[in-house]
């Protein structure tokens, strides 16, 4: 395996309360609600274009028929056609070899929303996976793109559970291993819908190697060499960094109480801004174009 991936991370925030309330059906099923066809678009120019073959992975979904029946039609308003859903539902599913060739030849793959833990829980440590892994690290242009729950089980560190409105009490927000497609970030989506600061504040508090990434809703990040982060999309990314705070009183209190931190370092990026992971350095527009 290669230093840094050939291929490219896409993690997109979600919108329109996709995830969540498309789950419980409060919102219309005949729409396209997790991202606006501009962001799918670029999601397939990265992948190779129209032709190219895109996996689209529903296992995080409650209703995995609707979501997939959904990346289909919103892949064929812009002329993709060459689309198929995996419909993994349970972890023996992991195990069918025709799913296993299908990864194997795919050009891209795409992870829809809803719970993040159903993707670590099925697919951690199966051929799926490392294939997956292995593609992403060796061959250049290939894809892994997700949306809510599936941009959120990309890296390593992974919130899984946490309410907004508790978020700032000890205990309250709940982290586990996630896909690992990336390492020291922590990836948190429908960031300002939510209010969901505080839940990456108090996850970086515990892990100030790692670098949270916000993603709004409508709003995606592509990340390339594993470092490059590239914003796109109608809204804003927030980043927040842990590596310079000075106090810290998570591991003081006890659970349940409030939580304290000093000096967290936090970016606000838009389309077209840029942030270099392992530099922990905001590169804005202007500075983009004047160097050109």
């Amino acid at each position: 395996m290669s230093i840094l991936p050939k291929g490219k991370l896409i993690s997109v925030g979600g919108a329109e309360d996709k995830g969540t309330d498309l789950e419980q059906g409060l919102i219309q099923r005949n729409r396209l609600n997790f991202f606006e066809l501009g962001i799918l678009k670029r999601i397939v120019d990265e992948i190779g274009g129209k032709e190219k073959r895109i996996e689209v992975i529903t296992t995080a979904s409650s209703i995995p028929d609707e979501v997939g029946e959904n990346y289909m039609s919103a892949f064929g308003k812009i002329g993709c056609t060459n689309v198929g859903i995996i419909d993994i539902k349970k972890r023996e599913d992991i195990f069918n070899t025709e799913f296993i060739l299908r990864i194997k030849n795919a050009d891209g793959i795409m992870f829809s929303g809803g719970d993040q833990l159903r993707l670590t829980s099925i697919f951690g440590g199966s051929e799926i996976y490392n294939i997956l892994h292995d593609r992403y690290y060796n061959e250049e242009g290939f894809v892994i793109a997700g949306t809510s729950a599936g941009a959120m089980a990309m890296s390593n560190t992974m919130i899984y559970q946490g309410k907004s409105e508790l978020a700032h009490l000890k205990g309250e927000v709940k982290i586990t291993t996630g896909l690992a497609f990336i390492g020291n970030v922590i990836i948190d989506s429908h960031f300002d819908k939510r209010g969901r600061f505080n839940r990456l504040a108090q996850a970086i508090a515990s892990n100030p190697q790692c670098t949270g990434i916000g993603l709004g809703e409508d709003t995606g990040v592509i990340v390339t060499n594993g470092n490059n982060l590239e914003v796109v999309g109608s809204g804003a990314v927030v980043i927040v960094d842990g590596k310079e705070i000075c106090y810290n009183n998570i591991s003081e209190v006890s659970m349940g109480e409030p939580i304290a931190i000093d000096n967290l370092r936090v970016n606000i990026l838009v389309r077209g801004n840029q942030y270099l992971l392992k530099e922990r350095k905001f590169i804005s527009t202007s500075v983009l174009v004047d160097t050109e």
